[in-house]
């Protein structure tokens, strides 16, 4: 029996389960993907929100207050990209001066520090291309931007130093209150654990309604639609660029990445498939549409790829964290600001269980992760010098990113590590420039094959039956 069972390897998982490393417990993450940051983690706007947005007196708004202030110093500990580089929530007609300055207020009252609202002149020096409607903006320094993939690799990693084991292509199919505990029923057999962490994103209200039925939950895959452009669009804008929110959210935003390419979207669509990151034609049409209501001349023949991904949107629009049932916590309803909030959910969601358990804190917990080594950010003569003890590190791989071989094995070996070419994507930014894959994935499938010990044919896009290679010539010949 394992202490604790997280189900879930999203952010809000992985953040649960690096907390409770810092405890003498036994932890297991399971996840029904191949990997973790495979559901909402993966596929949403990398934005780490200041907090203004959220209700006042909300947990969602507590909670990305706090996670926010967190992440700089997270970065730093835990080595992954992150940029405070503000963000502006745009007014573009002087009728919704009022509702500007209600969110003002209510970012003041949630405690978001720098606040201040700025007019058109300010503004325009701010951002250039900033739309000409445009009045005035509310300024929010603390706003953010980071890399989901890297900040979810970051907390998995750390926790895995610390001894959280993770088995992944596990599907949850039921629970059992036991006398001591649960037993978690899944595709691959029965698990037990003292507490169970309920972190499963969209999925989570069937997991809360397995254990609270006479108090349902409701979670509605709500689809956003994305353009990342190139590289050569990076800098159309320096800060993260809003509109004032609506019933569906923060609406478009357009923003920088950490890895220097443009970003719009998203979409607010409420659809029914808990799986459905299809994009639509409409939607797409949507984002363009919009878009260009806060910045002009979008540079949008840049674009490389076009994706969208589920927020778990609960109908009562909160966070819903905390013992449901004794040894079963929730960590439900995390969408918008949930990335930006992880770090102080974690914190939550340990001290619950923590409490309920009777943890004691581990003396040898290692709260320092060190990032995959990306050799571009080196001197030469120190990468001259790396890849003359590694000659790895001189295989460019990613033309369009620049990703050496040397990057790639490293991915492959950590824990949890790449066992796929999403996996390698997401760690190492091969197959995400401008080509999108189309030169390196024959490349990065035999590096794959070799360290994993397995044949090409059994290398996958994004585990389960995602196989590209489905045969050989010779064999059908």
């Amino acid at each position: 029996m394992y202490d604790i069972i997280i189900i879930g390897g999203g952010v809000s998982g992985c953040a649960a389960a690096r907390e409770l490393s810092r405890y003498q417990a036994d932890i297991l993450v399971v996840d029904k993907e191949e990997d973790v940051c495979c559901g909402t983690t993966k596929a949403n706007s990398a934005i780490v929100h200041a907090g203004y947005d959220a209700a006042h007196g909300s947990l969602m708004a507590r909670l990305n207050v706090e996670g926010s202030k967190m992440m700089p110093a997270l970065a730093k500990e835990l080595d992954f990209a992150y940029d405070q580089c503000g963000s502006l929530v745009i007014c573009i007609n002087e009728e919704d001066r009022p509702a500007l300055q209600k969110l003002y207020e209510n970012g003041v009252a949630n405690g978001v520090e720098g606040l201040r609202i700025i007019e058109r002149d300010e503004l325009v020096a701010m951002e250039p291309h900033i739309a000409d409607e445009a009045v005035a903006a509310l300024w929010a320094p603390t706003g953010g931007i980071v890399c989901p993939f890297g900040l979810t690799y970051a907390l998995a990693e750390n926790a895995a130093k610390n001894g959280v084991k993770f088995q992944f292509d596990t599907t949850v199919t039921g629970l059992t209150r036991l006398d001591d505990g649960w037993r978690v029923e899944t595709d691959r057999g029965p698990l037990e654990a003292r507490c169970v962490v309920n972190a499963a994103g969209v999925y989570a209200d069937k997991l809360h309604n397995m254990v609270q039925p006479d108090d349902p939950m409701t979670i509605v895959p709500r689809r956003g639609d994305y353009f990342l452009l190139d590289h050569t669009a990076g800098d159309h804008v320096s800060h993260t660029i809003f509109q004032l929110p609506g019933k569906y959210g923060k609406g478009v935003l357009v923003t920088p990445t950490v890895h220097g390419n443009l970003l719009i979207g998203p979409t607010a669509i409420d659809i029914e498939d808990k799986e459905g990151t299809a994009t639509t034609a409409a939607g797409l049409d949507e984002v363009r549409a919009k878009a260009g209501l806060a910045v002009k001349d979008i540079p949008l023949r840049q674009t490389i790829t076009s994706f969208a991904g589920l927020r778990a949107h609960e109908l009562r629009h909160d966070f819903f964290i905390g013992e449901i049932a004794p040894g079963f916590v929730d960590c439900a309803g995390i969408e918008s600001p949930g990335l930006s909030g992880s770090p102080a959910i974690g914190v939550m969601v340990a001290d619950i269980v923590s409490q309920s358990l009777g943890l004691e804190k581990d003396p040898a917990f290692d709260p320092t992760r060190k990032g995959i080594l990306d050799p571009k950010t080196l001197p030469m003569e120190e990468r001259n010098e790396l890849i003359r003890h590694n000659p790895a590190y001189g295989q460019i791989i990613c033309r369009c990113e620049s990703i050496t071989e040397g990057e790639i094995i490293d991915a492959i070996h950590r824990v949890p590590g790449a066992r796929s070419l999403d996996g390698v994507k997401r760690r190492t930014r091969a197959g995400m420039g401008r080509c999108q894959a189309g030169f390196c994935s024959p490349r990065v499938m035999e590096i794959l094959a070799r360290e994993l010990g397995v044949e090409q044919s059994a290398v996958t896009k994004s585990g389960g039956g995602s196989r590209i290679i489905v045969g050989t010539n010779k064999d059908v010949y």
